[in-house]
């Protein structure tokens, strides 16, 4: 059946002599007619032109410029190698399984744990270098201990992810950014997620229970029974799934630094000690969690914003459809957090000082970016702008304080420079003074013993320094 007439369609319209030839463009409320001559057009008219573009642009914005404008997503390129592969190949199979693990968001959580693991203020690293004694008394991060932790991490973030997937096929299908899930194009049968799901989720409990320490394996469980049994569940009940969801963001941060502080626990090294320490050294550990958590939002809700039409023909209740004004407040209110975060991290012997004078500038952009999209509710390109700020945001921020984590540099430049440190003389002269007192008492013993000195007079002369030594 030929398309001529239709909406959409282009209608050449016989044009006279002294006119370039034009074409008609019918919608279905207007007819515009445009010059198709390769003759410039006269002033007045590039006016008109660019008036009428200017109108239809407000009137008629494109649909899905959010979605259009996002990164490949990695899990569907991996589902379309999984279908592009012949039927019943290994390919095929790793590459479906892996597209359930979200890759590229798993690989997110790994580093939100390695961070705080690395950013622990480890005793041992902090000791002078002559107290060869005490570093050898204090136990330090361990490697094994790390490649135990990315990898329990790992599975257990493959495993809530496969789980979600399970969970919501029909949605997936609905939403432009799923609808290539491999569940979806039934690259994978039912029992063959939920067997890898169930294998990923015990193996990386036990790796980290194992390997690590009973309350990260508790974490662990902890956070794919969040993110599975009550965070997807209520993605269809109600928008208080956003914080859930963010909570589920904040654990793994906890999880590397309790796997830290498990290595260099002094006491039963219980979740109470690793988590709530006495002395304030689990601090670090909740400043960290609460900076993801609270990145989740300026994150999630203008890239929800721009898909909102998506979400809500799927059934999922995001503030980005239930209620647009309330979604760029609090954008905006977390965005606002993060420089007392960055203060706290310093004040918490996490960081160096200069960490809080570093961060403010990106911390800033941050605040900017979530300004315009409350201000404008999403439009203008600000939803767009703030999700790019948000993807930028959280990477260097973590390097940022991995540069400048405590005594890191004053370590190094005592290194580099060999110049003794204020700790090292201080206890250099407490040594000397405790020999001096030491070899005075036995020299008094001696002329006690052999009759040649009176106690009376050798109180008189050394009490003080032997009150002192006693002291």
């Amino acid at each position: 059946m030929s398309d001529f007439g239709k909406p959409g369609s282009i209608m050449p319209v016989p044009a006279a002599d002294s006119q370039p030839p034009v074409v008609t463009t019918a919608t279905a409320s207007t007819t515009t007619d445009i010059p198709t001559s390769d003759a410039p057009l006269l002033p007045h008219r590039r006016r008109q032109a660019a008036r009428r573009n200017e109108l239809q642009q407000q009137t008629n914005p494109p649909t899905n410029s959010m979605a259009t404008s996002l990164p490949p997503d990695a899990s569907s390129r991996l589902a379309d190698t999984a279908a592009r592969a012949p039927a019943d190949s290994i390919r095929r199979t790793l590459s479906a399984l892996l597209s359930l693990s979200k890759p590229r968001l798993t690989v997110l959580v790994v580093l939100s744990a390695m961070v705080p693991y690395a950013l622990y203020p480890v005793p041992a690293f902090l000791a002078s270098s002559s107290a060869t004694a005490a570093v050898d008394a204090i136990p330090s991060l361990s490697p094994l201990t790390l490649l135990f932790l990315t990898t329990g991490t790992t599975l257990c973030s493959a495993a809530a992810n496969a789980l979600n997937m399970l969970y919501e096929p029909d949605t997936d299908a609905k939403m432009t950014r799923t609808r290539t899930r491999p569940l979806v194009r039934r690259l994978l049968t039912t029992r063959a997620a939920v067997l890898f799901a169930v294998g990923c989720g015990a193996a990386g409990v036990a790796a980290l229970y194992l390997g690590v320490n009973p309350t990260v394996a508790f974490l662990g469980a902890v956070n794919i029974a969040l993110y599975a049994g009550a965070y997807t569940p209520l993605k269809r009940i109600s928008a208080v799934n956003t914080w859930v969801g963010a909570v589920v963001g904040g654990i793994p941060p906890l999880m590397g630094w309790a796997a830290a502080a498990g290595e260099s626990a002094t006491a039963d090294g219980t979740w109470r000690e690793l988590l709530f320490a006495g002395d304030g050294s689990s601090l670090g550990g909740w400043l960290f969690a609460g900076l993801l958590f609270a990145w989740q939002f300026p994150h999630f809700m203008p890239l929800s914003w721009g898909i909102r039409e998506e979400y809500k023909a799927a059934g999922l209740r995001m503030l980005c459809w239930v209620n647009p004004a309330r979604n760029a407040r609090v954008a905006l209110r977390y965005s606002l957090v993060f420089v007392p975060l960055c203060l706290g991290l310093c004040a918490a012997g996490v960081t160096e000082w200069s960490f809080a004078v570093t961060s403010l500038p990106v911390n800033l952009w941050l605040v900017r970016e979530a300004v315009k999209f409350w201000r404008y509710e999403g439009h203008k390109g600000s939803a767009r702008s703030l999700f790019w700020a948000s993807v930028w945001h959280l990477p260097v921020i973590m390097v940022l304080a991995l540069a400048q984590k405590k005594g890191m540099w004053a370590r190094v430049w005592s290194s580099v420079t060999g110049a003794p440190e204020e700790e090292e003389e201080e206890e250099e002269d407490d040594d000397d003074d405790e020999f001096d007192d030491d070899d005075g008492d036995a020299e008094w013993v001696r002329k006690v013993g052999t009759g040649t000195g009176s106690r009376s007079s050798r109180v008189g002369i050394v009490g003080p320094a032997a009150g002192n030594a006693r002291r």
